[in-house]
């Protein structure tokens, strides 16, 4: 939904145009999953996908929010009454960025919203944190707050992790706010500093494809909590801060440090080795090896499929059936236990990938998955 139509319908529903009207995008993680709340490396871009939102700010602590996804009537909240895990509906999301932003010390009094979304939900694209990222951006500009990208990733995590109660890390949002149109996003998740690396596959005649498997997910579940507490228990028993603190080189004898617990030996060896491949890949992009990525993706997959354990039988068909088709790479993507695939392909093969891919997935009776092209794309902006 573009900017005149959420205008439009947020007058009908407000009796008064909005002050403006702000755009925030899904995005998809090329490399690096599972270690940003590890203090480790990640590299996403944005999609074309986007969360628009038409706002006007209140004076009277009143929070009214309206989706043209969801329907029905606004629903109106009380700002002094915000508080963490008191709403699990998707109200919680925006919600929580106000709760944030005012236990930050922020002025906010009110704002009318209405939203509009074109990021799959429940697919492993950051749909939450396009819905979070382009209410603070709103706010934040409507109230001249002064506050920078990463910093309103930071609150929108804060809103995530504390309002929402689910355990992700910076990534998403930080990527929502932050990517670059035609690069992707290498971002030290302790330091939050960034590097813009040109990501153009249609100059090299490659494209990247985003496979949908339909299969929900919810990050506030318990696997995902569990994951991370493993990952911390691994860092307490090694004496790190983080397991962004153990060199790769030094990986085996850490490994052996952790004796039995098979659970978190392989925790451990994902985030080590996803942080290097992350690493490789900005070593090969920057040296205009592209094609030679496909091989690292597909690496990640099976770190992801055996020693985080969150692929599933959609995504793993979709890889394997990917590269026996002619894929030069591919990977699950996002928290896992369902949502997305990307697959690295030559331009000449993106049919007969996907082709073969929907025909796996009939045949194996499930249900038909949803395959589009990820091009990477604006971060988040205000549109008028």
């Amino acid at each position: 939904m573009g900017a005149e139509q959420v205008t439009g319908r947020f007058t009908e529903l407000y009796g008064a145009a909005p002050e403006g009207v702000w755009a925030a995008p899904g995005r998809v993680n090329l490399i690096g999953e599972h270690t940003d709340y590890n203090d480790g490396f990640v590299m996403p871009f944005a999609l074309p996908h986007q969360t628009t939102a038409a706002v006007s700010r209140r004076t009277d602590g009143v929070l009214r929010l309206h989706s043209a996804d969801i329907g029905g009537e606004a629903v109106e909240l009380a700002l002094d009454a915000l508080a963490p895990q008191s709403d699990k509906e998707w109200t919680a999301y925006p919600a929580g960025v106000v709760w944030a932003l005012r236990e930050a010390g922020h002025p906010v009094t009110g704002a009318d919203v209405h939203l509009a979304s074109t990021v799959p939900t429940g697919a492993g694209l950051s749909s939450s944190a396009a819905l979070e990222v382009v209410v603070a951006l709103a706010l934040n500009d409507l109230y001249d707050l002064g506050l920078q990208r990463w910093q309103l990733a930071r609150l929108c995590q804060r809103a995530e992790n504390v309002y929402v109660g689910a355990p992700t890390g910076i990534m998403d949002q930080t990527a929502s706010a932050c990517c670059a149109p035609g690069h992707a996003l290498f971002l030290d998740t302790r330091d939050l500093s960034q590097r813009q690396i040109p990501f153009d596959l249609a100059a090299e005649g490659l494209r990247l494809l985003v496979v949908d498997t339909q299969v929900k997910h919810a990050h506030s579940g318990g696997e995902y909590g569990k994951r991370r507490a493993g990952c911390e228990k691994g860092a307490a028993l090694l004496g790190v801060d983080a397991l962004r603190d153990i060199p790769y080189a030094d990986l085996d004898a850490a490994l052996a440090r952790l004796g039995d617990d098979e659970e978190v030996v392989r925790l451990v060896r994902h985030v080590v080795t996803e942080d290097e491949r992350v690493e490789r890949t900005v070593a090969l992009l920057h040296s205009g090896e592209t094609r030679a990525i496909g091989p690292v993706l597909t690496e990640g997959h099976a770190s992801l499929r055996d020693d985080f354990r969150i692929s599933c039988p959609e995504l793993d068909l979709v890889v394997d059936t990917a590269l026996t088709a002619g894929a030069l790479g591919a990977r699950m993507t996002g928290g896992g236990f369902g949502g997305s695939a990307i697959v690295l392909a030559e331009a000449a093969d993106v049919d007969t990938v996907t082709k073969a891919v929907r025909e796996a997935f009939a045949a194996a009776g499930f249900t038909a998955p949803r395959v589009f092209e990820a091009v990477p794309s604006p971060g988040a902006r205000r549109l008028r």
